[in-house]
Parts: structure tokens; C-alpha cells; sequence
């Protein structure tokens, strides 16, 4: 990592843990707060404070990513019974709680963030960096607008989570009367608003581009894309108009909706047209400075040239998207989480590489940093595209019925072989699932018959009881990924095992270009009374990264396509988008919000996961398809707890519905 992401891990660690030596070291009574602020390099310590507040979406078991239908862990009972560990994966188990609400962030409770000591440390930073010495007017000017946009979006990922909020603007002075301590929650439209309002004026004042030195921090693009994303939320069903869920859902204040449930079509279409703006505006500030759709620019590793010789086009893509998030600081990336701890082996790279195989040149089957526990639910196997670019169920040169059956791949002098090079090994036992699909498929998963690129190395992959990627209780009784299927998205080839110098660090993406393309194609769609060429266009830019072919194009052959032109109904297209979303920007924290904002979640997320036998050990014992984890959302769990010690506190605190 470079510049301000790095020197954030060490500043923050300063300010948390050595600040309140420093107090204690100066006499009573003597030490000002603005002298906390006094100096350039003060200030930055409070800056950087500010930044590691930041979700902890690296860590597995603090990660909001886990949250959804597309991860499964570990399934040993020390982990299933155990509150601190995959905290995420407990909520969707219905094990969410008012007494310790996981990955609560309203007061840091479950392994949450402490959102609220963020904004009040902002508010302090704000105060008093007039005061600091030794600053540049335009690197004030800079400093504050950073913090002020921080301040309005950790506003908003506890609106994301707890719906109405308390706006927290201003310091609280030690000698507060308790109506300044203890506030009541605003309306949902009047915290957007809020939160809208400070990005506005800060977004000005940010740099345009951040330099190298400081990437991590935010800039126009990553300013602009936040806001627009802040803009899709606010227009999306779940936090607009909706009166299905929270019509009778007051504030005490005032007997009014905490959630606006005006849904008109012409109030709804507004918000869709500010969010369009929005979304425009972002694309030209990152498009102007040079970001786009990332490419795979370097050369292939050695071990892969001979493949590449045989089938280019699809290794090309394959790379295109192996590489996407785990090429650090690419050109796709808007904003990121830098503040990944190095010596950190609950990291999701780790949790989910593969353990090196006993007997490849140049390493050892070691444990360490690379555990192979976090795998995919077997509904990722499916969610993924035929090679067509269309789902398995609605591609009709794909038999669905017979997605389970034994196939065996084509051996190297077989003529089609070719096709599979580099993606499928060759005469190896698989299922019909594996083969014909879209390149992401096997660029995000580890499957049985396929590869695993890690430790510098192509791993052949088999995934059954004492196989390479399989349970294997001799090494490991634990460690082992439950389902039978793996997840390489997040591990970088050249991360190995053993220790942290060897693993190759990467920022976790907070938005990329990917996402704002399809943010773009649904927010017009919404607009549109019927969906065009300009829809289309824009989740196309997406498509053809990946290889597959234009929307229009599939979903008009009725030689594939089973539901024809689907593609040209309002309904139908968003559909579509939600489900190249799901594919796009898998394992990335993005589909759980996808499915709250359209209503979806208690639909789509209390199905339990389900897997391969994994301890079978050949293929007829173990493409046995069955329940690994039983799951349950509710409409009550769209939105967090409080936690209760805050509602005994604060008596003007109503709890969310159904808690």
C-alpha cells in the first residue's frame, strides 16, 4: 500500500491506544483541547483518526460482506457457537440480538464500528483545525472537506442499517443540558438530506484526483461516486415510499412516518432523476481522470502461457477478471479500505486461499495465512451465467434438469479441448454445471475439475476429502471449505502460506467503476417507461468486460433465450440488472444491500445454504447435494436493533419495529 493508506494504519494505532498516555503524563488541568490540534502533524493524527473508523469489511469476522447468500464458513461447533466469530453469518442464522446487536454500530456493540464516536471526533477536528499551525490554506480547506464528507457518511451507513437516525452536527460541550445529550431520531428524508447536504458542500473543496501518496483518501471521484451511491439508496423502494413495511412506523414526536410512504410514481421518478444526476456527474469526474473498466495490462504468469496460446480470448478475459480487485490500486477502484492489518490472519484473503498442496516446488503445505474455510454457498455455483450470458435456467442450450450429472471434460487431444484451457482441467470427472459457463465463474470460484490460482502456482482443484482444496483431517480437521466450493475473487496468485511478508496486499473496494456503470443502467430503467438502447448501453460496458454478449442481443434470440425479450419490459430489465449485479460485484458486500433496498431480502436469504458432501471422496459420494446451514431473515432484521443500554439511556430513542 502507498502513502496515507499506510501511514493510517500507524496514526490511527497512535491516536487510539498512545493518546491517552500522553494525558497522562501532563499535569491536571493544564492541557487544552485545541493543543491536540495545535501543529500540521497533529492535525493529521486526527485526520487519520477519523479514517479508521472505517467499516472493517477485510476482517472475516467483522466484515459486513459476509452478509447475504453468498458466503459460507466454518461449521465447526466453536465457531458456529461463538459470538465473535462470523458475525455477519449470525444474522443471517436469525441470531441477531437487542442486547448485543452484531456489527451494531450505533454504539460499537458485536464487533460494529462505534459510528457515533466517529462523528463526534469529526466534529472536534472541525472545530478546531482553524487553529492548527503550520497549514496551508488549500491543505485545510482539503482536510476539512474530507472530514465533513466522512461526517455525513458515516451518517449514512447508520441510516443503511438503522433507517430514521439521530444527526449528531455539533460538538457537545461537557456542561450540556441533558435536551443537548439526549436527542431524538430524525425522519429518513430529513437525514438524506443531511447527509446530501454536507457531501454538497464538501465535494468542492475535496482535490479532483488524490496524488499517489495519498491514495486511500477521498478525492472528487471517490466524493462523487459516494453520493451518488447515497442518492440510489434514497430512491430505492425499501427507503422510499415504503409504507408495506414501516407505514405504521411513527415518530412519537409528531405521529408522522419515521419512513416516507408517499410512493407516487411521480414523487419516486424524482428521486430516481436526482439519483440519474448524480450517478452522471461521478462517471464524468472519474472517467475525465482517467478511471474506467480495468484491464489486465502485464504479462501472464509462466505457467499459464501455454494456455493462453490455446484459447486467448477466453484466458484474456479470465485475467481481466481474476485480477480486477486484488491488482492493488487499479484503475477501476473509486475509493477503497486501505486500513487492512498485515499481521492480520482473520483477513477475508486469507480465510478464503487455499492451502498449497504437499509436493509443489517451492513451498510447504503450511496453514498459516492461507486456511481454506470461507468458501461460496452452492447458489453461487448457479447464480453465475452460462457462456451465453444468460442464467443456467434461462439458457436453453443449457439442460438445467441435468446441471447435477456426471461429465467427464475433454482430454487434451480432444478437439474442444481448447475451449477449456486454463479454465477446466483436462479428463477430469466434473458435473454438467461446471462447464460451458461464463468466465467469471471460474475466475471467482474454486470448483471440482478446475483451477485455483495461489502460491505462485496453477493448483488443480478437486475438492474431495483428500484432495487438493479438499476436507482433509490428517492436516487440518476444521479447515476446509464446507460446501466443496471455493472462492478465489479475493486472493492474490502470489499470496502464499507460512507468513504475513508473503502475502500480497490489496485495498478492499468501497465502489468501483463496475458498480456505478450498473447504478446507471438501473436508475434509468426506473426512469424509463420502458427500457432502450441507453439502458442497455450501460450495463453492456459491463458484459463485455466479462466476455459475454449484449443484453439486447441474448435475450432477443428465442434459439437461447427461454423468456424472449425480456430485456424489453420495465420489470423484466430490472431483473436483469439485479442479477448482473449479483454476478459482477459477487463477494463484494453489495447483493445483501441490493435485495434490502428492493424488499427482497426476507424472500431471498432465509433458504438454507446448501453444498456437496465434502466429505466424499469421489465424485459419486460427493456431488451429493445437501443442507450445510440452516438460515432465517425476517422482515424485522432489514433494519439493526438498538441496543438497549441506548434506549435506557435515552428515553426519547424509539427501537426499530419488531425488536
Amino acid at each position: 500500500m502507498k502513502g496515507f493508506s499506510y501511514t493510517i494504519w500507524i496514526v490511527a494505532a497512535f491516536l487510539l491506544a498512545s493518546c491517552s498516555e500522553y494525558l497522562d503524563v501532563v499535569p491536571d488541568n493544564t492541557l487544552k483541547l485545541e493543543n491536540i490540534y495545535a501543529t500540521k502533524e497533529d492535525a493529521f493524527n486526527a485526520l487519520a483518526k477519523i479514517y479508521s473508523y472505517l467499516p472493517n469489511d477485510p476482517n472475516a469476522h467483522q466484515t459486513m460482506w459476509e452478509l447475504g447468500d453468498e458466503y459460507i464458513g466454518r461449521i465447526d461447533a466453536s465457531v458456529q457457537n461463538s459470538t465473535s466469530q462470523l458475525r455477519a453469518e449470525r444474522i443471517m442464522r436469525g441470531l441477531q440480538t437487542t442486547g448485543d446487536p452484531l456489527l451494531g454500530n450505533w454504539s460499537g456493540t458485536g464487533g460494529g464500528r462505534r459510528y457515533y464516536e466517529a462523528i463526534r471526533a469529526t466534529n472536534v477536528f472541525l472545530q478546531y483545525i482553524d487553529g492548527t499551525r503550520n497549514l496551508a490554506d488549500n491543505e485545510r480547506a482539503d482536510w476539512k472537506a474530507q472530514a465533513s464528507f466522512l461526517k455525513g457518511y458515516y451518517h449514512f451507513l447508520l441510516l443503511q442499517k438503522y433507517g430514521p437516525i439521530i444527526i449528531s452536527d455539533e460538538v457537545i460541550r461537557p456542561d450540556a443540558m441533558s435536551d443537548e445529550l439526549f436527542k431524538a431520531r430524525s425522519k429518513v428524508e430529513d437525514c438524506f438530506d443531511y447527509i446530501i447536504g454536507l457531501m454538497d458542500a464538501a465535494i468542492p473543496n475535496l482535490v479532483e484526483r488524490a496524488e499517489e501518496n495519498n491514495l486511500g483518501q477521498l478525492d472528487q471521484i471517490a466524493a462523487t461516486a459516494i453520493k451518488a451511491r447515497v442518492l440510489y439508496f434514497r430512491a430505492s423502494p425499501f427507503y422510499s415510499g415504503n409504507k408495506e413495511f414501516f407505514g405504521d412506523f411513527y415518530d412519537p414526536t409528531d405521529g408522522q412516518p419515521f419512513f416516507p410512504v408517499d410512493d407516487s410514481a411521480e414523487r419516486t421518478k424524482i428521486k430516481w432523476q436526482e439519483a440519474l444526476v448524480a450517478i452522471n456527474t461521478a462517471i464524468d469526474v472519474a472517467e475525465r481522470n482517467g478511471k474506467g473498466l480495468y484491464h489486465y495490462e502485464k504479462e501472464v504468469y509462466v505457467k499459464d502461457r501455454a494456455f493462453y496460446a490455446l484459447n486467448p480470448e477466453r484466458m484474456k478475459t479470465y485475467y481481466d477478471l481474476r485480477m480486477l480487485i486484488v491488482d492493488p490500486w487499479n484503475k477501476e477502484l473509486l475509493w477503497a479500505n486501505s486500513n487492512v492489518d498485515i499481521y492480520n490472519q482473520g483477513e477475508l484473503a486469507h480465510a478464503t486461499n487455499i492451502r498449497l498442496p504437499a509436493g509443489f516446488e517451492g513451498d510447504v503445505n503450511a496453514s498459516g495465512f492461507s486456511w481454506q474455510w470461507l468458501g461460496a454457498t452452492y447458489s453461487m455455483a448457479e447464480r453465475y451465467y452460462t457462456a451465453n450470458g444468460l442464467p443456467i435456467e434461462e439458457d436453453l442450450t443449457f439442460n438445467y434438469n441435468t446441471r447435477l450429472d456426471a461429465y467427464l471434460t475433454p482430454g487434451v487431444e480432444d478437439p474442444d479441448y481448447p475451449t477449456i484451457a486454463g479454465l477446466m482441467q483436462p479428463n477430469q470427472p466434473t458435473i454438467n454445471l461446471y462447464m460451458n459457463r461464463e468466465a467469471r465463474f471460474y475466475a471467482n470460484l474454486g470448483v471440482t475439475g478446475g483451477y485455483f490460482r495461489s502460491h505462485f502456482e496453477i493448483i488443480p482443484v478437486y475438492m474431495m476429502q483428500g484432495t487438493n482444496g479438499g476436507y482433509n483431517p490428517s492436516v487440518n480437521a476444521t479447515d476446509f471449505f464446507c460446501t466443496g466450493i471455493g472462492i478465489q475473487k479475493l486472493v492474490h496468485p502470489e499470496s502464499r502460506s507460512s507468513n504475513w511478508q508473503r502475502q500480497v496486499k490489496f485495498p478492499y473496494p468501497i465502489i468501483r467503476m463496475g458498480d456505478l456503470y450498473l447504478m446507471k443502467a438501473e436508475v434509468l430503467n426506473e426512469i424509463k417507461d420502458q427500457p432502450d438502447q441507453e439502458v442497455w448501453a450501460a450495463i453492456n460496458l459491463v458484459r463485455e468486460r466479462a466476455g459475454i454478449p449484449n443484453v439486447e442481443e441474448v435475450w432477443s434470440d428465442p434459439a437461447l433465450a427461454r423468456t424472449v425479450n425480456r430485456h424489453r419490459d420495465k420489470v423484466g430489465m430490472r431483473k436483469i440488472i439485479l442479477e448482473e449485479r449479483s454476478v459482477e460485484l459477487a463477494f463484494e458486500g453489495i447483493h445483501f444491500w441490493d435485495m434490502l433496498r428492493h424488499k427482497r431480502a426476507h424472500i431471498e436469504f432465509s433458504a438454507p445454504v446448501q453444498g456437496w458432501y465434502y466429505k466424499g471422496t469421489a465424485p459419486s459420494t460427493f456431488f451429493v447435494l445437501g443442507v450445510v446451514q440452516a438460515r432465517r431473515f425476517t422482515t424485522r432484521d432489514y433494519l439493526w436493533p438498538i441496543d438497549l443500554n441506548e434506549l435506557n439511556t435515552n428515553g426519547k430513542l424509539t427501537q426499530n419495529p419488531g425488536w
